[in-house]
């Protein structure tokens, strides 16, 4: 689908929304039992809450999720889906909270390895100091989506490219 933060690719089961990933044009690799079949009325209610989303009008998505993963990934992304939107917290925090306190660079292995972006919002994770860290989107991304949500942060020294895909970023934002 089309959106503010560029060109996403949606899949989902019968079960939810299996992935919401920045589209670079590589496909995620279906399981060996799985056949994929595009439909778009099938993605309508979740192109809905996500273009609400990005309108400001919706907060929190209700939308089914069929999260694959090991259960330490797991227990990052649930984790990650308790932020508040417009909240932050950082790697250490989420470490801390699945009750692994010394695993936060797993935890940032397991957001990376997010396969629900946006939805399960690993754009709220922050570093330690409260600066944008790594973003599969890319940091103008991250930072976009947390000033939709109106999140503090801190933005490390700038380079010209991160300007200027900031500034590109925010004229989409605003629909």
């Amino acid at each position: 689908m089309e959106s503010p933060a560029g060109l996403l690719l949606l899949a989902a089961t019968e079960k939810g929304l299996r992935y919401l990933l920045f589209d670079r044009g590589n496909m995620p690799s279906a399981d060996k039992h799985e056949v994929w079949i595009e439909s778009r009325e099938h993605l309508r209610a979740y192109e809905e809450q996500l273009n609400a989303y990005f309108h400001g009008e919706l907060r929190e998505f209700t939308c089914k999720l069929d999260l694959i993963g090991t259960q330490f990934q797991k227990n990052c992304w649930e984790a990650l889906l308790r932020i508040p939107y417009g909240k932050t917290c950082s790697y250490a925090d989420i470490a801390r909270e699945i009750g692994r306190p010394t695993a936060f660079r797993a935890v940032g292995q397991a957001n990376h390895d997010n396969p629900i972006s946006i939805i399960v919002p690993c754009h709220r994770v922050l570093g330690a100091n409260g600066t944008l860290t790594g973003y599969g989107g890319g940091l103008s991304t991250k930072e976009k989506l947390l000033r939709l949500e109106g999140a503090t942060f801190r933005v490390a020294k700038s380079s010209p490219k991160l300007a200027q895909e900031s500034t590109s970023l925010q004229a989409q934002l605003q629909y």
